[in-house]
């Protein structure tokens, strides 16, 4: 590309230290935000060098550029990811996922479990993390059906059902000692570590005895954890690291133009699972993993060892995160390890070809829906919807889309006002005025566009929550047929913009509406479940607060309230308190 006179002015001023550096449009918008330990080398092999796909799309949208010196590689980096995170800018790789790895956390002094993103909090032990979100929950529930864990969140005045199970300890009512505790931890920590056959060996025995005392309903409850524990251990011995390490295994591989990250997740020995990323090569691939890498732990803990075989990465890693252990392994187990990273980083390219750079199709649809609506292209989309029944427990839903995919970081629930329920005009105007008003309190960047589904009354209701928020957006809407689909998109001024119903482009944006019809329903479905069982307690003398939350808990749909027993219900509170909730219970 033939260079400006201002970016060959801009390129001959660029110092030789470190710092960030910001991409900037003729409208002056950050589209790209890049940290670099020589700021002169790194910005002008973009307008030096020849390029290709994204980077050269990029490139071509380069008006101007801007950049903050700093004195540290660690500085750069802090300082670039909270760039990223305040603009958004559409050029920027995303991260590898947009939310941390969930542990397992017992809590020290009652062991109740839960689900934690972070391993900090000093109260807890934290077991994991685990790749795969649903299976932490499901090796929670295996957890407390096999050990005396706590299940309320609340801690109630009488022990529950749980006690008279066995599966809990009651601290309700009794004193716990620490060293009680302790021993559930050590019990628990050995169970995850794979020690399980102990813990098999006794739910057979209860199997059999309640067997022989013809309880069938709990000899089958225990034929289905041992059940699950089997599951369990099947999946987690697919590789074992004999040296018990906490280690994250990285390998990369390349191919026409693009690079395959792949992490392999060791823990306590096991291999719990893997992450692949594939991104567009650009400049050094050693200077680009070591910056992947180095921004998937700005979202997750760092192990007890790294392993990788990256030239150069051990000293690049190291000055931004000191504490780390990094090795570079050249024979035996650990370079094994490697190999399978680097196997598993090949099978991902493979399959980001065969799917046709699904992306790179994305970002030509949103090109041509710029250009049919006559806007800059919407790289970044937001999507409105609310719900309600009857005008009951309304409320608000936004999802995003960067570069055609779903942002889900960026998803926004709202709580609308019950003056309005039912109201939609005031429903959408609400919810475009506090999510806008709530970025520009805070400086943060705004969407290329924003789409109301509900045709042109929604348009005119968001383009009013806009006027009172003090910001301008392209707003347009999806308007349906007389046979209620979707066939359009229609803006403030009635202009209709036809959309083929067998085209791309289509297809992209009712994948957008769907997706936000689905997060608002969802939320609205939960937030109903809550207040017809606050509805249905709310005249029961006896029920507060605190026992409406922990009947929340044992029961936590209207399905199960409805099928709970009336000696279920005894065990959770007092008898008379229980029988007026079973009789309303039976009234439904």
């Amino acid at each position: 590309m033939a260079l400006s006179e201002l970016l060959k002015s801009q390129i001959a001023l660029l110092p030789d230290k470190p710092g960030v550096y910001q991409m900037k449009d003729e409208n002056d918008k950050i589209i790209y935000i890049g940290k670099a330990k020589n700021l002169k080398n790194r910005v002008s092999q973009y307008f030096l060098r020849p390029q290709s796909g994204k980077v050269q799309a990029m490139v071509s949208h380069v008006h101007h550029f801007d950049f903050i010196i700093v004195h540290t590689d660690k500085e750069a980096f802090i300082l670039e990811m909270n760039m990223i995170q305040t603009h958004y800018p559409r050029y920027n790789i995303m991260l590898m996922d947009d939310s941390h790895y969930p542990y397992i956390a017992l809590r020290r002094s009652d062991a109740y479990l839960t689900v934690a993103r972070r391993a900090t909090d000093r109260r807890y032990f934290y077991f994991g993390p685990f790749p795969n979100a649903g299976d932490a929950y499901k090796t929670i529930d295996l957890l407390n059906s096999i050990y005396p864990t706590r299940k309320c969140k609340n801690l109630g005045k009488k022990e529950c059902l749980y006690y008279h199970l066995g599966q809990c300890l009651a601290p309700c009512v009794n004193k716990i000692e620490e060293s009680t505790y302790k021993e559930l931890y050590e019990s628990i920590k050995g169970f995850l570590d794979g020690n399980t056959d102990e813990v098999k060996r006794k739910l057979k025995e209860k199997m059999v005895q309640a067997a022989e005392e013809l309880r069938f309903e709990d000899a089958k409850s225990y034929k289905d954890t041992l059940d699950a524990l089997e599951r369990t251990i099947a999946k987690q011995s697919v590789e074992l690291n004999t040296d018990r390490t906490d280690r994250d295994v990285f390998a990369y591989a390349e191919r026409e133009g693009y690079v395959s990250l792949s992490v392999l997740t060791y823990r306590k020995g096991l291999l719990l699972g893997k992450h692949v990323q594939v991104v567009q090569a650009f400049g050094d691939i050693d200077e680009m993993i070591t910056e992947l890498i180095e921004r998937y732990y700005q979202m997750n803990d760092l192990p007890s060892e790294i392993s990788c075989n990256v030239p150069g990465f051990q000293e690049e890693f190291l000055s931004i995160y000191p504490d780390a252990r990094v090795i570079t392994p050249k024979e035996g187990r650990l370079l094994e390890q490697i190999d399978m990273a680097a196997l598993n980083a090949r099978q991902g390219l493979d399959a980001h070809f065969m799917s046709a750079r699904l992306s790179d199709n994305n970002q030509a649809l949103l090109d041509d829906l710029g250009k049919l609506l006559n806007i800059e292209t919407p790289y970044r989309i937001e999507l409105f919807d609310n719900s309600h029944l009857q005008g009951s427990s309304p409320v608000g839903a936004m999802v995003c889309f960067i570069n055609g995919e779903k942002a889900k970081s960026m998803y926004r629930k709202f709580h609308l006002s019950e003056k309005d329920a039912g109201d939609d005009y005031h429903s959408m105007e609400e919810v475009v005025y506090r999510r806008y008003s709530r970025l520009k309190e805070e400086g943060s960047s705004y969407p290329d566009l924003i789409l109301a589904d509900g045709g042109l009354t929604q348009v005119h209701a968001s383009l009013d929550g806009l006027k009172k928020a003090g910001v301008d957006i392209p707003v347009y809407g999806l308007f349906k047929n007389d046979k209620h689909q979707t066939s359009g998109i229609i803006d403030k001024d009635e202009n209709v913009y036809p959309l083929d119903p067998k085209s791309p482009l289509f297809f992209l944006l009712m994948r957008m509406q769907d997706e936000v019809h689905r997060f608002a329903i969802t939320f609205h479905k939960s937030e109903r479940a809550k207040n017809m069982k606050s509805s249905l307690f709310d005249d029961i003398p006896g029920i507060g607060e605190k026992r409406k939350e922990m009947l929340r808990k044992h029961y936590p749909t209207i399905d199960s309230l409805k099928s709970a027993t009336y000696e279920e219900l005894r065990q959770l509170l007092p008898d008379e308190v229980a029988k007026a909730l079973f009789a309303k219970i039976e009234s439904l």
